[in-house]
């Protein structure tokens, strides 16, 4: 699973996801890409698993970007555990996604293959997505 390999601080605040992205909202590398719609923690899991829905689907020439890193420390408490005694052990990476973002472009394919691929991608994200082209 993608993780940092080092990070200046062990634990994270959770944070607000207010607003629209402010970046990464165009598509820089390929012809066809999946935007978001919602906020939302997109986690190393889900991101892994919409890229290998993706690359199942092509043949070796296709290129595919993954735009987001999960960067971010989700720390979770054991069950029956007391109150206080600090923060739980991070667990599991996420991203932080607001609505605007690119997750994944493609290029080298098909429109209606990239269309199948990524409707297939979108299914394993936790937020509403939409499908993104550059008419040439």
């Amino acid at each position: 699973m993608l993780s940092p390999k080092r990070t200046r601080f062990r634990k994270q605040h959770r944070g607000r996801m207010k607003g629209l992205a402010n970046r990464g909202t165009n598509i820089r590398f390929g012809r066809y890409a999946i935007q978001t719609l919602e906020p939302a923690w997109v986690t190393d899991r889900q991101l892994e698993a919409g890229l290998r829905a993706m690359t199942q689907r092509f043949r070796r020439d296709t290129r595919i970007w993954v735009l987001i890193f999960p960067d971010k420390p989700v720390t979770i408490k054991p069950a029956e555990t007391r109150m206080g005694s600090g923060k739980g052990d991070p667990k599991y990476w996420v991203s932080v996604v607001k609505p605007g973002r690119i997750l994944y472009e493609i290029s080298e394919v098909s429109e209606n293959e990239a269309k199948i691929a990524i409707s297939i991608a979108a299914c394993k994200m936790p937020m509403k997505t939409k499908f993104l082209f550059i008419t040439n």
